[in-house]
């Protein structure tokens, strides 16, 4: 895996007329485009692998062609939540019902959670609520946020540096600038020398998006509170809301949820009873008209 160090550009690098005029010129470059590739290679598409790449066409493009293959072999937007239910037992990885201050989509990892060793279903239950996060996106919103919970993380439950490794693969190369910051809540000493280790395949400019937050520290809570409103905000994370995570209850959404991305998609699913094995839960959701933003 070869990782491209991007470096902060300013503003007058790239006016938005010469912005406009590359993402003219990637479209251009990758050349017809049908499908599934087409669907997702918006024009907002385009200009997020642009600033990924510091607005190199040439890079911009590579990259693009990379996760355009991926995505045919991988095919996220075929994975569907009875697949990765049992991934989601504990509520490891879960989309909040709240939003942050700018309302982007939340979501929360609880990594002491732990509770599969299975580096495929790991990643394919991530990759799942990354897309799930970008469904539930805002009108106008491109970014998600997420909150991390270290509570009961050891050694004993560490995620493989593997696993690890290729989810900060999968999410730098396949979903630029889909993150907009997150919070490292409370992690344990013994989290640095992990860090250490996975800071080394981040890029700068994920890494200013990384920020480390402690209970009883004003700055942490200062720094939480511009981003959420405490009353919304879990205890877990110094607010005043309580997080309970109920299984049945969000198998049952991410169910609903698996039929708009089939409608989106194109996928032609039928609306009938989506059964959760893993929850217990049969759901007959009704397709509801779907504004997705881009991908």
């Amino acid at each position: 895996m070869y990782l491209i160090r991007r470096q902060p550009h300013t503003q007058q690098e790239n006016g938005p007329s010469e912005r406009d005029a590359k993402v003219c010129e990637l479209r251009a470059a990758l050349g017809p485009l049908s499908g599934r590739s087409l669907q997702y290679c918006t024009d907002s598409c385009l200009r997020r692998y642009l600033e990924a790449r510091n607005w190199n066409v040439d890079k911009a493009k590579k990259m693009l062609e990379e996760t355009i293959k991926w995505r045919a072999t991988f095919k996220p937007e075929e994975i569907r939540w009875h697949e990765v239910a049992h991934e989601g037992e504990t509520g490891k990885v879960s989309r909040a019902d709240f939003h942050d201050r700018s309302g982007r989509t939340v979501l929360i990892m609880r990594p002491g959670m732990q509770n599969t060793t299975c580096a495929e279903d790991n990643v394919r239950h991530l990759v799942y609520l990354i897309e799930n996060g970008i469904l539930n996106l805002g009108e106008g919103q491109e970014q998600m946020s997420w909150l991390i919970d270290f509570t009961g993380w050891g050694l004993s439950v560490k995620v493989p540096i593997k696993t690890a490794r290729e989810c900060i693969n999968i999410l730098q190369n396949h979903y630029p600038e889909r993150l907009a910051v997150a919070f490292l809540y409370n992690p344990p000493r013994i989290f640095e020398a992990f860090w250490k280790v996975v800071k080394f395949f981040l890029d700068p400019i994920t890494i200013q998006k990384v920020k480390f937050v402690y209970p009883k520290k004003e700055d942490s809570f200062e720094l939480m509170k511009s981003f959420f409103d405490v009353d919304n905000l879990p205890n877990e994370f110094g607010g005043k809301a309580t997080l309970t995570y109920d299984h049945e209850e969000f198998s049952r959404l991410m169910a609903q949820d698996d039929v708009k991305t089939a409608k989106f998609w194109g996928l032609d699913e039928k609306p009938s009873h989506i059964a959760n094995s893993h929850s217990g839960a049969q759901v007959a959701p009704e397709p509801t008209p779907l504004a997705l933003p881009a991908s």
